[in-house]
């Protein structure tokens, strides 16, 4: 269970940084609606970091903190995107999400099965609020 949370830890906190940048950096025509719905987005995946490390404490380990330890642990990669396009950053941002969600998937299983409610819920909250980001993002590419 730990080692599924601590994934669930270190890949959102790529995607936190990523999609923070990326509302940063946005440009193009749409900016204004890209730099407010990465915004939605960071913020969202920001307030869920706190819940995953405590998830961690509850199953009695440590949780990561150190960004090279993070980084080290996390399964969606920190790559250099090609240009600061809209579309170009809702399509990185989309295959970060999809790693995401296939460590809370992992995760929420592992916690069902060993009889963690309580983590399964908050992971479930999670899956779903990651859901609506793919079917957002997706969306906007037409």
């Amino acid at each position: 269970m730990s080692v599924a949370l601590a994934s669930c830890l270190a890949n959102a906190t790529v995607m936190y940084h990523r999609v923070h940048g990326f509302h940063w950096n946005v440009v193009g025509t749409d900016f204004p609606q890209y730099h407010a719905k990465f915004e939605e987005i960071y913020n969202d995946v920001w307030e869920s970091l706190d819940g995953l490390g405590e998830n961690l404490r509850k199953v009695g380990v440590f949780a990561p903190f150190r960004l090279s330890d993070l980084a080290a642990i996390a399964s969606v990669s920190d790559i250099p995107v090609a240009d600061y396009d809209h579309t170009t950053l809702v399509t990185d941002l989309i295959a970060v999400n999809n790693g995401v969600l296939e460590s809370l998937n992992s995760a929420f299983q592992i916690a069902s099965n060993t009889g963690k409610q309580g983590i399964a819920n908050f992971l479930a909250g999670r899956i779903e609020m990651h859901d609506k980001w793919a079917w957002q993002l997706q969306a906007s590419l037409g």
